[in-house]
């Protein structure tokens, strides 16, 4: 199931409490996405940010910021502007490492442009995104969001290095998409409280909701990748397979595998040799050994641990709906 036809939608009751914040983010997108002297930034960034995202991250951070009180000033709309970003940047730069050529149901930058300007268009975005972090003075705001910057790469870049490896196990998988994908869904809640001078306890609160979300959110995403369908999830399904990505399901299964079955991933993950219905078969094996049944249950365990860390902060409509957020991230997966 989609985010769109879920059955609970609070992303949607969290987009209307916010709308007014987020269309101040979207302009000041749009305004510091444009370039005097290279217009191919604005058109590719334009093809990316436009392409009907949810704008996620963003609102994590205001929703944060009005949790925890924040009033006053636009720092939290540079943050949100900064998140989006950096997510953006890193979108650019994934299409042409994983040399995709779909993204949320459009045909991806790279595919459209080229992958030199993709690359280059990503950076343009990275240094944007540190000019906004530096308008809001706080060198908090900046250590949390360079940090998260630096986690991000650091996690694509193992992801990369333990591709096609059998013996990458859950921990190293954790710390992929920790890296890869909490880290932003982190600091994006972190700064939030941050810029809302909000106290310790509670900006660490929101720390640990975002990276539990990330988490929840990610293993939805590796799980949807086998069973779930292309028009559900924006791009290809079994993209993960072809790329020979070794994530939640597929690590499950392997782990499980007798010897025949260890040679077929062996043939189809390490040495590339994929063939018809190799797809097929890698869904079966996973259902035979209960990858998919015991991937939701990570995903709801992590779904639950972020509820868990709201405990602390102020009772209201934002703390519900990131509540719900959370049950709402695996839904699709449930």
């Amino acid at each position: 199931m989609s985010l769109d036809t879920a059955a609970v939608k609070p992303i949607e009751r969290l987009a209307s409490t916010l709308a007014g914040d987020m269309a101040q983010v979207n302009e000041m997108i749009r305004d510091r996405m444009a370039s005097e002297h290279a217009p191919r930034i604005p058109e590719i960034t334009a093809h990316l940010v436009e392409a009907g995202g949810k704008r996620l991250r963003p609102m994590l951070t205001l929703a944060s910021a009005r949790l925890c009180g924040y009033s006053g000033g636009i720092d939290h709309i540079r943050l949100a502007a900064t998140v989006e970003f950096i997510h953006t940047a890193t979108l650019l730069h994934d299409d042409v490492v994983d040399e995709s050529d779909r993204r949320r149901g459009r045909p991806t930058a790279n595919l459209l442009w080229d992958n030199k300007s993709s690359v280059l268009v990503g950076d343009y975005l990275f240094a944007r995104s540190f000019q906004l972090m530096v308008e809001t003075g706080s060198l908090r705001v900046l250590d949390i969001l360079s940090n998260a910057s630096a986690t991000i790469a650091e996690g694509e870049v193992l992801q990369l290095t333990t591709a096609q490896n059998l013996s990458t196990n859950e921990e190293t998988y954790l710390k992929v998409i920790r890296g890869k994908t909490a880290a932003l869904f982190s600091a994006a809640t972190e700064v939030g409280g941050v810029i809302a001078g909000s106290s310790d306890d509670h900006v660490l609160a929101l720390r640990d909701y975002g990276d539990a979300l990330g988490i929840a959110f990610q293993m939805a995403d590796d799980l949807l990748d086998y069973a779930g369908d292309s028009a559900a999830i924006g791009k290809n399904a079994g993209d993960d397979f072809r790329e020979r990505k070794l994530t939640l399901p597929a690590i499950k299964a392997i782990a499980a595998a007798t010897t025949e079955e260890r040679a077929f991933w062996k043939r189809v993950i390490e040495k590339g040799d994929q063939r018809d219905g190799d797809l097929e078969e890698a869904q079966a094996l996973m259902a035979r050994h209960g990858a998919f049944e015991s991937g939701r249950n990570d995903a709801n365990r992590w779904s639950a641990q972020a509820k868990a860390a709201l405990g602390p902060l102020p009772a209201g409509d934002i703390h519900d709906m990131l509540g719900d957020l959370a049950d709402y991230v695996v839904a699709r997966i449930n």
